[in-house]
């Protein structure tokens, strides 16, 4: 596990750091509360892997896609009530398909494979604490 203290810029470096380790099949589970910072790393962590579209959260569609050096699946569970609305989604059978990020990932975290990172985003005044823990 790894803790950072982090600015707006330091987030963009730490995305680019991510993006530089990641593969086809790779999962980021993104925690923390509303304006964490979870998005905006997402959208600079999307920047870094050659997405040229805005990235949004995807909180109301429940999935944006990107293609950038990687087909990319940007799910946001926040709205959902139960794992089984979370699964209708289709998100195990994309897994293989490109990099899966999961904003608000609880419903699912004990369905998915352990391959990844989870990334727990806190308000810290301007900055933003993150840890880091590698899914195994």
């Amino acid at each position: 596990m790894q803790y950072l203290k982090q600015s707006k810029r330091d987030v963009s470096n730490l995305a680019k750091q991510i993006a530089n380790t990641l593969m086809v099949g790779d999962i980021l589970l993104l925690h923390g509360e509303l304006g964490a910072g979870k998005t905006y790393f997402c959208g600079k962590l999307c920047r870094w892997l050659g997405v040229r579209q805005k990235v949004n959260s995807p909180s109301y569609l429940i999935l944006n896609e990107y293609e950038g050096k990687y087909k990319i699946f940007h799910y946001d569970f926040y709205r959902l009530n139960s794992s089984e609305d979370a699964l209708e989604v289709g998100i195990l059978d994309r897994l293989e398909e490109g990099v899966t990020i999961i904003e608000w990932p609880n419903l699912v975290e004990k369905y998915l494979p352990p391959k990844g990172l989870e990334i727990y985003f806190q308000h810290n005044g301007n900055f933003r604490d993150i840890t880091l823990k590698k899914i195994h």
